[in-house]
């Protein structure tokens, strides 16, 4: 990453979950739009049905420092 993208992604995790998950959606989207394909139409349906499941309550959002160190330790 470069120091611009930095920027926003700090930026961005400073955001409430429900935010968060609305940006990741409408990134998602302008990535559908070009014509590079770059997501898949499985992904964002995964990505819409993990935000459904968060704002239902049945899946609950971590830190992202917990999520790293998780991650980490795979």
């Amino acid at each position: 990453m470069n120091a611009r993208v930095d920027h926003l992604l700090h930026e961005v995790l400073g955001l409430s979950p429900e935010e968060r998950s609305a940006v990741a959606a409408a990134l998602i989207d302008s990535l559908e739009e070009s014509s590079t394909d770059l997501v898949s139409a499985a992904w964002r349906e995964e990505l819409l049905h993990r935000r459904e499941a968060w704002r239902s309550g049945t899946a609950k959002a971590a830190p992202w420092a917990e999520a790293r160190a998780r991650l980490s330790a795979l």
